[in-house]
């Protein structure tokens, strides 16, 4: 049986779950996206002790690489490299994007393309399309959205958007083999696709590892 630590603190509210070949053992989430950095390491603590499970039992450490807030990527891929550092286990990386494709492709029909999207800046989105059976079709980028935002896709296809970023598009995306729906986005859908890699040795190297912010971070600077 693998045992997986799961962390996905990409988007607007944290999760962390505890999967075992797959399956959701224990779980707990954080809305507020401002408390991820102090709520991750006591929550990781509570979840394990809680699910009567040590720290040395886990075989890996999952996470959502990106892309999603800059904050809170460093948080979690800072927490999994220090997990793996001090157990002496792999890495598991995956793509924002296609865990929430993950969460949404039992709500379309088979034939629906899925695209997932990442409130970034102003009318810009992290986005990527998949296949339902999570084959990318567009790979992620950051995307400013107009009325021809993936018309070379709804022209021929329907196409389901979800996510943070979806509600601010629905008055320009007006196609209408374009659907807006709701998904029940959760860390478990992490552990399904983490379980997956971790069967087919897709592991990570720990020490090279960074989270993939797909587009360059803005700072502000005080005058």
């Amino acid at each position: 049986m693998a045992l997986i630590l799961n962390i996905d603190t990409a988007t607007e509210e944290a999760g962390i779950c505890l999967a075992a070949d797959g399956e959701v053992v224990a779980m707990a989430v954080n809305p507020d996206q401002r408390d991820h950095a102090a709520w991750l390491h006591i929550a990781v603590e509570k979840m394990m002790r809680d699910a009567d499970v040590r720290m040395k039992d886990l075989d890996a450490v999952a996470v959502t690489s990106g892309p999603g807030s800059y904050t809170g990527l460093r948080v979690g891929m800072a927490a999994a490299k220090g997990f793996c550092y001090a157990l002496g286990i792999p890495l598991i990386t995956e793509n924002t994007l296609k865990v929430m494709a993950m969460a949404a492709r039992d709500r379309v029909a088979p034939d629906v393309l899925l695209c997932p999207m990442i409130d970034a800046r102003r009318m810009e989105v992290f986005t990527a399309v998949y296949k339902n059976d999570l084959e990318e079709v567009m790979p992620t980028t950051a995307m400013v959205i107009d009325p021809h935002s993936f018309e070379q896709y709804l022209s021929d296809r329907q196409m389901s958007f979800f996510g943070g970023g979806s509600n601010k598009c629905k008055p320009i995306i007006t196609a209408s083999s374009a659907a807006f729906i709701e998904i029940n986005y959760t860390p478990g859908y992490l552990g399904i696709l983490s379980f997956l890699r971790y069967l087919q040795g897709e592991f990570t190297g720990v020490a090279y590892s960074e989270p993939a912010y797909t587009k360059e971070f803005y700072t502000h600077t005080k005058k």
